[in-house]
């Protein structure tokens, strides 16, 4: 492993920034983290490592951020926020121009190395703000002085199989965005945050890296694994592709991060995963499969 002179991690109190910041801080690599003037450090803090304050839409405090930094990592993303009800700054803002504005600070701070999340089959133009903001800044990345790594992983098991993606075990309903019978390999946010932390510090990753959980498995057997787990029969509901492609258009402009939702949910349905775990074992990371996490959920709904 190669020690790094400091590494920034933008999001850092976010769920996937925040595994990665300790990871790389464990290891004892130089962790920096872009917070937001209002974020709570606290746990970063006791982690030993140190915050800058700053905010994607602010150029000013991203250049500052930069400084002295070898490798950037950079999972931040509005959608979450959005969807909780934040107005401003949009996906556009954030992901898209605010995504930008940092690749150009890097490049003026002499960063080398530029780790960028992105998600398999964001090149297949379902058309959704998140999708745009993504191409955008894989296009950026791969015309800019750095190098550039682009972890595209698969959809998150906690999200996509959680009461926040409308997988809500707990109250026995499902709503799954078109037929259900698409395998893909859902990956655990951890493992993705390893892989990561890899790839921040290896002599020489890939520009491109993409990467699924170690099961290939669809919506629909996924609810079939956790009814009979659960002993419950799930009340599940599926929206037809043409509705989803319809809601996207109607909420493109209204609502970026519902309509980054269904265009997710629509494009997982639509691209079978053509990738495996492969990246995570060669890096000696053991991966969580779909059906060991959903087996966990059922158990504790039973309880």
């Amino acid at each position: 492993m190669v020690v790094i002179e400091m590494i920034l991690v933008v999001s850092g109190t976010g769920d996937l920034g925040g595994r990665v910041a300790r990871i790389l801080s464990e290891q004892g690599q130089d962790v920096r983290c872009l917070v937001r003037p209002s974020g709570d450090d606290s746990v970063l803090r006791d982690l030993g490592v140190d915050v800058a304050r700053g905010d994607l839409t602010d150029p000013e405090s991203l250049a500052a951020s930069c400084r002295g930094v070898s490798t950037v990592v950079a999972t931040a993303t509005m959608i979450a926020r959005r969807l909780a009800g934040a107005r401003r700054p949009t996906i556009r803002e954030a992901d898209e121009e605010g995504m930008a504005s940092l690749v150009t600070a890097a490049e003026s701070a002499g960063v080398q190395r530029f780790v960028y999340l992105s998600f398999p089959g964001v090149e297949d133009a379902i058309g959704t703000p998140l999708e745009r903001a993504k191409l955008a800044i894989e296009k950026r990345l791969r015309a800019s002085t750095l190098h550039p790594v682009i972890v595209r992983a698969d959809g998150f098991q906690e999200i996509h199989f959680g009461a926040a993606a409308r997988f809500d075990v707990a109250a026995g309903k499902i709503a799954i965005i078109g037929k259900g019978d698409t395998k893909r390999r859902w990956i655990s946010t951890e493992d993705v945050a390893a892989l990561i932390a890899a790839v921040a510090v290896e002599p020489d990753p890939p520009g491109l890296i993409t990467v699924g959980g170690p099961e290939a498995i669809t919506k629909n057997e996924a609810v079939a694994l956790v009814e009979g787990t659960t002993g419950r029969k799930m009340k599940v509901q599926h929206m037809p592709r043409p509705v989803a492609r319809l809601a996207i258009r109607l909420l493109d402009k209204r609502n970026d991060a519902l309509a980054s939702a269904f265009g997710a949910g629509l494009l997982q349905d639509l691209h079978p995963a053509d990738w495996d775990d492969e990246p995570l074992r060669e890096r000696g990371i053991e991966p969580t499969s779909a059906s060991e996490f959903l087996r966990e959920q059922g158990s504790v709904d039973r309880t």
